[in-house]
């Protein structure tokens, strides 16, 4: 299974677990996919202090769900994956064009533009 393809799955799980309020399904995901999901989930209070202090003007909890998933998604694989900076935000930013509204591809890349800065 390709990246893309487990980043899919594992924000599908991830949106669906911030929905509940409860670990995400991981059972019918990849391998990666998995490793995405859980690592997220499990680090979400640690991203979302980056990101609070990233999105000026957003408190987290306020941003579209699909929105915050992609971010936190790209943000985890930054922080602990071995793909190029440029593919995980242009992954991101891609997501956000499918999976949001017409405005989200460029709020997420503002967002992880200034997480990448602060790196």
């Amino acid at each position: 299974m390709s990246k893309a393809s487990a980043r899919d799955q594992a924000l599908t799980a991830l949106y669906s677990a911030d929905l509940i309020g409860s670990a995400p399904d991981t059972d019918r995901l990849s391998g990666r996919a998995t490793r995405y999901a859980t690592g997220v989930w499990d680090n979400r209070e640690a991203l979302d202090a980056e990101i609070a202090a990233a999105a000026t003007g957003w408190r987290v909890e306020r941003m579209p769900v699909v929105d915050r998933n992609i971010i936190r998604l790209a943000l985890y694989e930054l922080r602990n994956g071995e793909t190029p900076v440029g593919v995980v935000v242009s992954e991101a930013v891609n997501m956000a064009k499918r999976f949001s509204t017409e405005r989200s591809g460029a709020f997420v890349n503002g967002v992880l533009a200034k997480l990448i800065d602060v790196e």
